[in-house]
């Protein structure tokens, strides 16, 4: 006589506890990661140029000017570190690290795939702002060309909030008054260049609008800085409420979100962002579209979890992108939206055809 068979055994189910500490353990490797690898970013593109430099002076220097030792390099390699590389690799880092976040936030407030920071026109108002300064001297000299920019690009969101509110508010309304936008004031901005610029006003004003960092100092990094962490302070703040909002508007309502008053800060956030990062360094595009589709297949859709992955990779594509742009045809620099749109549109291609199979 057979024994009878064993019955088959349930598979067991992890507790709720460890299951917890594996994810909090996977997202601390993941973050720690980022953070090294950004670091790491930062102080190998600090060093490639004509100059030779290497590493450990990136370190000397750094701890030199932050008080923790004498640097060992001559004032002008110094010089080199810290007035010029150092602060344009980390303004890049801190414009890729915001607009990554900034696209993140607006895909699924607008359940969007394709939204990035410039749908809703801060990009070509800050273009007009700055095309004013600069070509017909708004603002008698007072007026920067980063303070235009940035006026400019708040008097495009207003225009927009105006727009969207007076159509109904919906979340299509929002983004088709981005569009509006968007073509109103490029249309702007090409007509004051048209007819009021000269040769070299119209080939710097061209330059900043694809994109530049040259030029830069640390204020500009302070002020980006202190922008981008307010921002993804508040933006970490309702990252339930943006979970909820991947589901529609009447999910999110349904579990008790002001979807109106929720919607308004946080576009009000981004456009902010956008606009101080787009008044610093210019119009870099594809960098908010194509990073939080990357950064989902690494850290899932929970908002928590994917915004620091966000802007740790979004900080680290924009380090190297720009090292390329700096010195793929040296002397020469690109723009970096140029090289930012040569990596993006490709990838925009993939976004489309994974939308299209998986509408």
């Amino acid at each position: 006589m057979t024994a009878p068979a064993p019955a088959p055994s349930r598979p067991r189910k992890t507790p709720p506890a460890r299951a917890t500490g594996v994810r909090v353990l996977r997202d601390g490797l993941l973050w720690t990661g980022g953070a090294v690898l950004l670091v790491l970013s930062v102080a190998v593109a600090v060093t490639i140029g004509p100059a030779r430099i290497s590493v450990p002076d990136v370190w000397s220097t750094v701890a030199a000017h932050l008080g923790l030792g004498e640097s060992r390099l001559t004032p002008i390699r110094d010089g080199i570190i810290w007035n010029l590389r150092m602060p344009r690799t980390l303004l890049a880092a801190v414009c890729g690290a915001g607009l990554a976040v900034c696209g993140t936030v607006m895909q699924s407030l607008l359940r969007n795939p394709l939204a990035d920071p410039f749908v809703l026109g801060v990009s070509s108002g800050a273009s007009t702002g700055a095309v004013a300064v600069v070509v017909l001297g708004v603002g008698g000299g007072a007026v920067s060309v980063p303070a235009g920019a940035f006026l400019g690009a708040l008097c495009s969101f207003a225009l927009v909030l105006l727009l969207s509110h007076t159509l109904g508010g919906t979340t299509d309304r929002v983004v088709l008054s981005g569009v509006a936008a968007m073509q109103l004031f490029s249309a702007l901005t090409s007509f004051v260049v048209m007819t009021a610029a000269d040769a070299e006003q119209t080939r710097g004003v061209l330059f900043w609008l694809l994109g530049s960092l040259s030029g830069v100092g640390w204020s500009d990094v302070w002020v980006c800085a202190a922008v981008l962490a307010v921002a993804l302070l508040v933006c970490l703040g309702h990252a339930r409420t943006l979970d909820a909002f991947v589901f529609g508007q009447e999910a999110a309502a349904s579990l008790g979100v002001h979807v109106g008053r929720t919607r308004l800060v946080l576009l009000c956030t981004t456009a902010l962002l956008t606009a101080a990062l787009v008044s610093s360094a210019g119009a870099i595009g594809f960098v908010g579209l194509v990073l939080p589709h990357a950064a989902r297949a690494l850290a899932g859709s929970g908002h928590r979890r994917l915004l620091p992955v966000t802007a740790l990779a979004g900080a680290v594509f924009l380090v190297w992108v720009d090292t390329l742009a700096r010195t793929v045809l040296d002397p020469q620099e690109v723009p970096v939206g140029v090289v930012t749109a040569l990596i993006g549109v490709p990838a925009f291609v993939l976004v489309l055809y994974r939308t299209r199979r998986n509408p």
